[in-house]
């Protein structure tokens, strides 16, 4: 029999030995007490005396931590560090009762085993454990090749090749080494071949698996590939394409295709904990860049901090299982005996460029009959990949509501489909279990609407599809009150591998029933969730405090076109899936996005920044660390996509994140104004006499700001210094 599927990879991420060593030790213990928690003490036990008896029989064990020099020497009080290391990396398979200091396998899991089930865990356990101290017996290690290559292949480039050490290495010893490896050797289907060139060095050596059923050579097929970067800074451990034979219909086409492929791999398997985006850079031209095409997902391993041999070992392993399932879905595509509901399940995405799809979705919305400036669509996408928390503002009716709907259907997130969500907001909304959940009288937990929809998009399946929460009316209620959870939650955002997390949004202890704990207990808000809120601002709802405003991209709706007509173009525009990475964001801190080319984005964009807060601290209303990191990725995303010119980026960030702080009836708020005016027209002003009276700014606005660099921030600041003029009184609000 095989394995369950909770089981079947159970030790695929694994950094040393202990995981296994603990699996044998509970089972042991589970068998003497036929219980399915049993003493946690008498476990660590048995995981000590496993360890010290490898050590007393002088076999290959690693070593204590702490600089503890052996595991005789290993008290019982230390044990426990050691030890919580594997039970927290089976954490989905294992429970701990802390009171009862129990351990044992989670209930719901074990009461869908049989004792053969068990017995067949033990024997893996056991193979994988001798498996895993083969390989450290042995002198070749991945680690020990890779290192090899980063550090000696500058210099061997400059010798011949013919008959070079290093170069007979790479092409026989290193193929050997790997295929030594159990996941690799016991697969008849794989084969292992390195190259650092034919006749001459290559710019970019790699070292290929590759299964015989689907390609048998790097110039085509899918293929896992170790490739070098041409400095010899990084390898990156890859699943690729074949490059050779698309270019052969020419180059556009090829990265056309490659391109396409790329998405539609990435939908068929899961490659946890892969980074799956363009991230990757080999070289600036010739077969490396065709290389950063072809990439479907990669771990990368820089010089000067490789990992341990276990974790390449394991990273190794995942993408070859991974590889597994995709060479099996493809012959069975070729077999005929694909599943439609499959391809149902998993649709087309097409490989669209940032400015293809946002000039497609464009196209979607105006067919189905409304008219929204492309700046402010362009505009929208930014703000939602920057944070994924965009709040929409305008008077009633300028489609608001409808914007968020058609955008997110122009990608594939419909109502139907349970990716687009529109929740109402009550005015008696007065704190998160209005939209978080509340336990009834039961003790049962009733989720609320939002979530709902955070369970359904944490599924697996959903993981690469973007799912879109438009909260209407936000501000009828306290935004404070009912939302405070979830901001805070979002400012725990966090990099796990290739995904980015938070907190929990629900403390299992607060959950009483099982089925509760299982379904909400680990639920955190997911990269692929976008939050946007429409608001009203007039006498009947609430403001909104700076904590909010920092949090958000304030997008207003204020130019309204009356006599634009819907489209009469008989050309149906349908909509295209898009996957997560369309928008989901690729920096939490700058330091994530401080490199290359972005550096000049960055230091331009901070010392306008600086300028800017400056003015603002007359009136305790500068920024901090958290927008100026908001408003850089904003200018990077935009730069990237090519959407705006840079003027055009900050201009919709100095009106979005800094003049909404900006409120008050003194005077020096009036001077901050036209400080800031300085800055948006690019010019002088004579700020005495303006501050008595502002009028001639604002009796023609047109005039004023014809040839402003910052345009629509501008024109907000003339307005706001009218109504200071006229009322005695400015807000962002007021207009």
């Amino acid at each position: 029999m095989s394995l369950p599927a909770e089981l079947s990879g159970v030790f695929t991420h694994k950094q040393k030995s202990y995981q296994m060593v603990l699996i044998i030790a509970l089972l042991q213990e589970m068998s003497q007490t036929n219980q399915r928690e049993v003493s946690l003490e008498n476990v660590k036990e048995r995981f000590l005396a496993s360890l010290q008896g490898r050590e007393e029989q002088r076999k290959l064990v690693d070593k204590p931590i702490n600089n503890i020099p052996r595991w005789a020497d290993v008290k019982m009080a230390e044990i426990t560090q050691i030890i919580n290391t594997p039970i927290s990396a089976l954490n989905n398979i294992l429970e701990v009762n802390p009171q009862q200091q129990t351990i044992g396998f989670i209930e719901r899991l074990y009461s869908t085993w049989d004792q053969e089930v068990l017995s067949e865990l033990y024997g893996h356990a056991e193979q994988e454990l001798e498996q895993y101290y083969q390989r450290q017996a042995s002198d070749f290690t991945i680690r020990g090749a890779l290192l090899n290559v980063l550090t000696k292949y500058p210099e061997a480039r400059r010798e011949p090749l013919k008959n070079n050490s290093l170069g007979m290495y790479v092409r026989q010893q290193i193929p050997t080494g790997i295929r030594g490896y159990s996941f690799i050797h016991d697969d008849s289907n794989l084969k292992v071949k390195a190259s650092v060139g034919n006749g001459v060095w290559a710019a970019v050596p790699w070292i290929a698996i590759m299964d015989r059923r689907i390609t048998e050579s790097t110039q085509n097929g899918e293929y896992i590939v170790y490739l070098f970067a041409e400095d010899m800074s990084a390898v990156y451990l890859t699943l690729a394409q074949g490059v050779t034979e698309p270019k052969k219909s020419g180059k556009l086409e090829a990265y056309k295709y490659l391109r396409n492929k790329v998405q539609e791999i990435r939908t068929m398997i899961p490659l946890e904990d892969l980074q799956k985006d363009e991230e990757i850079y080999l070289t600036s031209d010739g077969l490396g860049a065709d290389y950063q095409v072809s990439t479907v997902a990669y771990y990368k391993y820089n010089r000067d901090n490789l990992p341990t041999e276990e974790q390449l070992a394991a990273d190794l392993e995942n993408l070859v299982d991974n590889y597994k399932q995709y060479v099996h879905m493809i012959l069975q595509s070729k077999d005929g005996q694909e599943n439609s509901t499959m391809a149902e399940a998993q649709p087309h995405m097409p490989n669209l460029s940032t400015s293809e799809r946002l000039t497609a979705v464009k196209a979607y919305i105006r067919q189905r009959g409304f008219s929204f400036p492309d700046r402010l669509v362009d505009n929208f996408y930014l703000s939602l990949k920057t944070k994924p928390f965009v709040i929409l503002a305008g008077v009633s009716g300028t489609g608001k509501t409808k914007l968020v709907q058609l955008f997110a259907e122009a990608i594939g997130a419909t109502s139907e489909n349970g990716q687009y969500t529109l929740i109402p907001v009550r005015p008696d909304w007065s704190d998160p279990s209005d939209l978080i959940g509340y336990k009834d009288l039961s003790d049962r937990f009733r989720p609320g609407p939002l979530t709902d929809v955070l369970v359904k998009a944490s599924e697996l399946a959903n993981r690469d599809k973007p799912f879109f929460v438009c909260l209407d009316e936000m501000n009828l209620a306290r935004v404070e009150h009912y939302f405070s959870d979830m901001l805070s939650i979002l400012e725990t955002q966090k990099r796990r591998e290739d995904r980015i997390v938070t907190d929990e949004l629900i403390r299992p202890s607060s959950l009483a029933s099982e089925e509760d704990r299982s379904k909400y207990g680990r639920l955190h808000i997911p990269d692929n969730v976008y939050l946007i809120g429409t608001v009203n601002m007039d006498e009947t709802t609430h403001p909104f405090s700076k904590k909010v405003l920092d949090r958000a991209n304030t997008i207003e709706f204020n130019e309204i076109k009356l006599d634009e007509y819907p489209s009469l173009s008989t050309n149906e525009v349908t909509s295209h899936q898009a996957p997560n990475d369309f928008l989901r964001s690729n920096y939490l801190q700058l330091v994530d996005a401080y490199h290359g080319a972005t550096i000049p984005t960055i230091e331009n964009t901070t010392s306008e920044l600086v300028r800017i807060n400056g003015i603002l601290e007359s009136i305790h209303s500068h920024v901090g660390f958290r927008i100026r990191d908001a408003i850089c990725f904003y200018l990077i995303y935009n730069e990237q996509a090519g959407l705006l010119t840079n003027d055009e980026a900050f201009d919709f960030q100095l009106l979005q994140k800094i003049l909404p702080r900006i409120q008050g009836s003194n005077r020096s708020v009036k001077r901050v104004l036209l400080q800031l005016l300085e800055i948006a027209l690019g010019k002088r002003l004579s700020k005495g006499e303006l501050e008595d009276d502002a009028s001639e700014l604002w009796s023609n606005v047109a005039k004023t700001i014809e040839s402003a660099k910052y345009r629509h921030s501008a024109q907000k600041i003339v307005y706001m210094l009218r109504r200071l003029d006229e009322d005695g009184f400015t807000s962002y609000w007021l207009s």
